[in-house]
This record gives C-alpha cells, sequence and structure tokens, in this order.
C-alpha cells in the first residue's frame, strides 16, 4: 500500500494521514489513532493494520501492509462474512 492510498475506507483517510498523525501526536495508545479522522471505527478492517503501523512506529521499522487491491479485497470479503458494517459516505464494497 502507497502513502496517499487509503487504509481507513470507512473514513477515506490515508496511509500517509495515520502515519504523520503517529509522527506528531505520538499517541501512547492504539486505540487514540481514532482521533485521526477516526479510523478503526467503522466496519473494523483497518484495525489490525493500524496495530501494524502503531508498533512499527513505536521500534521504527516499516510496516508491512498488503497492496491496496489486495487489501480491498479482503475489507470486502470480511464486510461480507459478518466482519462489520462500514458506515455511509464509506467506500462501497460490492
Amino acid at each position: 500500500m502507497e502513502a496517499d492510498e487509503e487504509l481507513c475506507l470507512c473514513f477515506h483517510v490515508t496511509r500517509r494521514k495515520v502515519e504523520n498523525f503517529i509522527r506528531l501526536e505520538k499517541p501512547r495508545r492504539l486505540g487514540q489513532l481514532a482521533d485521526c479522522y477516526g479510523v478503526g471505527t467503522g466496519c473494523g478492517w483497518c484495525r489490525p493494520f493500524l496495530k501494524r503501523l502503531f508498533e512499527a512506529a513505536q521500534t521504527q521499522a516499516a510496516a508491512d501492509l498488503p497492496a491496496s487491491e489486495d487489501y480491498a479485497r479482503g475489507r470486502k470479503d470480511y464486510v461480507h462474512a459478518g466482519g462489520g458494517t462500514p458506515p455511509p459516505g464509506a467506500t462501497p464494497v460490492d
């Protein structure tokens, strides 16, 4: 996933925004990332990936995230399997 691609498909928040939030705001807990435009509070699909970014920032390592096409396909499967419900205005799951 590239920096300007959406990490939170519910609230249209890019990876870059989340990484900058972590860098500038220095959240102490993973749940504080929700203060970054509500990431992780929609369908829930992005939460494991937010955790990867959060933990990578703590160790100053690179976070491994899937390609955007695989990421979107995974979210679609997650939502169709009953994993969560995207809010109004979220990227459609088809």
